[in-house]
């Protein structure tokens, strides 16, 4: 059962290239992933005038006077994204990232990455989805937090209609940072499956709760892909750091999942090889 473990660097890296590069090598190379995430914002674009001059919500957190400026602060431009991506790939992980508008859409897609990702936020931007499934080939992938039952439907067949379903992974997600356990509701996993098993690529599961357990629970119901937000130090500054796994955590999660993964089978004949020499020894009253 082939499984995949991303980790969500986001805008975890505080602005700081060399910090993101460090967090690469750690991923690659201690946790053992499979795909390292980054986010690309146009923040003029996204953002109202109102929304870009407003102060952060939360003071502590921001690095810029304005919500505006601290998002561009936590911007990395594109020959940064390309660096960030050979690097990537020189540590023998996959680079992917999330595009949040159809600029960065488009600027991202001519790195010709396998993956891009869709936040939760953006879901409903048919414009950037539909840029995306007419002018990017490789796997779109799209979160469904903050999505009623009835948009999760519209966009699978929007995405059905452009003949491009096989292309899509969906993701069960609460968006929350960090979700509790009570609100994590693994069950989607299922209902995505049930719904849009047959449909698309494939289904994740994209994480913002305490521990790895969840994740672990995620695998046997049915997701194959696995995106959890990442850092080297969860008191670091920033709204995501709460809700992310050190490397530690990360590396156990990415090992757990594939070992776990391996012994999600049936038997593959009545007495295994590795149980024949016990039976030989141990059963009792065998008839015949």
């Amino acid at each position: 059962m082939n499984v995949k473990t991303i980790a969500e660097i986001g805008c975890n890296h505080m602005g700081k290239i060399d910090v993101a590069h460090e967090m690469i090598k750690m991923a690659a190379q201690f946790c053992k992933v499979d795909v390292i995430k980054f986010q690309k914002r146009t923040n003029r674009e996204l953002l109202s005038a109102d929304e870009y001059q407003a102060p952060h919500p939360n003071p502590a957190n921001s690095y810029g006077a304005t919500y505006g400026e601290h998002r561009e602060f936590l911007e990395f431009d594109l020959e940064q994204h390309r660096q960030l991506k050979a690097l990537c790939e020189e540590w023998g992980c996959e680079y992917s990232t999330s595009v949040w508008d159809l600029t960065a859409a488009k600027q991202m897609a001519s790195l010709e990455p396998r993956i891009l990702k869709v936040p939760s936020a953006c879901n409903l931007d048919f414009e950037l989805l539909g840029w995306l499934v007419a002018n990017f080939a490789g796997e779109i992938h799209l979160s469904f937090g903050m999505t009623t039952l009835a948009e999760e439907k519209q966009i699978v067949e929007f995405f059905q209609k452009a003949d491009r379903s096989k292309d899509l992974v969906v993701y069960a997600c609460t968006s929350g940072y960090p979700v509790p356990f009570e609100d994590i509701c693994l069950s989607q996993i299922k209902h995505l499956v049930d719904n849009f098993g047959a449909t698309v690529r494939g289904i994740g599961f994209s994480g913002h709760h305490l521990g790895i357990a969840a994740d672990v629970a995620a695998l046997a119901l049915g997701a194959r892909y696995f995106e959890r937000h990442f850092t080297l130090d969860r008191t670091w500054k920033g709204t995501d750091h709460a809700a992310s796994l050190e490397p530690d955590g990360m590396r156990r999660l990415a090992r757990d999942l594939r070992n776990v993964s391996l012994s999600l089978t049936y038997k593959s004949q009545d007495i295994l090889p590795i149980e024949a020499v016990q039976r030989e020894k141990l059963k009792r009253k065998v008839n015949g």
